[in-house]
């Protein structure tokens, strides 16, 4: 989800050290599934005769930032338009000789203002031959999880120890309640990586419930409807090598980022609230500017910020541009993947261009 804006261009703004964890969030969305699924194993599913509202309760807190302080939120918008390729979330993908492809920026929930995607979107995904998401695993989620879960170095604390070991008595405490609070019993989830159970707070409770009550999230929507069609869908990573690029961050990274987000606690509604409001805006360049601002913390260092960065964004960048270039090649392509993988000198959108495409914003 991010724009296409001229060939010279500044680097998004490096995320400080307070939003490395909120930005994980977005960066990293399809993880989000993964820790739906995770969740699931441990909540009761909600019953068909209980309405699962869409909203979430959040409130802008952009809006609110605009009226309280103008001059901070000026700062915010100027940041995110300095971001290369920071607006808009659709794009399309040109090469002389080929139909056109398009790319969606996404966001990783099932929010219903999400799913509605920009003007075009829904007719270009219904009209594309091949259908591109980060992971086609996420098709039959369960079966993902499982195989996931089969290797333990992936997903598990494997030096025999616990996540409350790691952890002092109260935040061990904070833990424990917040878990208790979504229907998981700690000793359930004990010997995960703390990266894994931090994504389940990162994501609101609202999101749960509706994905406990079956509803798919933007990227899963779009591959399952075009499965259901007949339709060819790919996938650019694989689960296993998203999670491995999580578990190959030091174990005290993800410690301090699971403290950071229980510290957080209900505000994270209002966090998702901020920047779904940015996404549909097609503001996403003000997302980490934001992020900034929202809730500073000391815990995590400009070192842990550079890794996290590395691993997690450029190397899947890259990874991704690489094997969506021979689809491309083919013409006709529907690319979805999460808006802040498109943004900066070496996001998708970047990346396609110095592969020889055409790439321009279609919204």
């Amino acid at each position: 989800m991010i724009s296409a804006l001229g060939s010279k261009m500044t680097r998004p703004a490096k995320p400080a050290p307070a939003d490395i964890l909120l930005w994980l969030a977005t960066a990293f969305p399809l993880m989000l599934a993964v820790i739906l699924i995770a969740t699931l194993l441990t909540l009761q599913p909600v019953h068909a005769d209980q309405a699962v509202s869409d909203k979430c309760g959040g409130k802008d807190l952009m809006a609110e930032l605009q009226k309280t302080d103008p001059a901070k939120y000026a700062s915010i918008i100027a940041a995110g338009d300095k971001v290369e390729n920071g607006k808009g979330i659709f794009w399309k993908i040109e090469k002389p000789g080929l139909k056109p492809s398009w790319m969606l920026g996404t966001m990783h929930v099932s929010d219903t203002r999400v799913l509605a995607m920009p003007k075009g979107a829904a007719e270009a995904a219904a009209s594309a031959d091949t259908i591109v998401v980060e992971s086609d695993e996420i098709l039959d989620d369960k079966k993902a999880a499982a195989a996931l879960f089969a290797n333990p170095s992936l997903t598990m604390i494997t030096d025999g120890s616990t996540i409350s070991e790691h952890l002092s008595t109260e935040d061990n405490a904070r833990l424990e309640a917040g878990l208790k609070e979504r229907g998981i019993v700690l000793a359930t989830v004990s010997r995960m990586q703390p990266w894994l159970i931090a994504s389940s707070f990162e994501m609101t409770g609202c999101e749960v419930r509706r994905k406990t009550a079956g509803a798919k999230f933007l990227d899963q929507k779009l591959a399952s409807d075009a499965a259901a069609e007949g339709k060819q869908v790919k996938g650019l990573e694989t689960l296993a090598e998203q999670a491995k690029a999580m578990s190959d961050l030091p174990i005290a990274l993800h410690l301090k980022s699971l403290i950071q987000t229980l510290e957080l606690g209900d505000k994270i509604n209002d966090v998702n609230e901020t920047m779904t409001d940015l996404y549909l805006a097609g503001n996403i360049g003000a997302m980490v500017p934001m992020l900034k601002v929202i809730e500073p913390s000391q815990k995590i260092t400009d070192d842990d910020t550079a890794a996290f960065e590395q691993r997690i964004i450029l190397d899947r960048n890259k990874v991704m541009a690489e094997r969506s270039a021979p689809i491309l090649d083919k013409g006709n392509a529907f690319i979805a993947i999460g808006a802040l993988h498109l943004v900066g000198d070496k996001g998708l959108v970047a990346l396609l261009r110095k592969q020889g495409f055409t790439v321009t914003q279609a919204n």
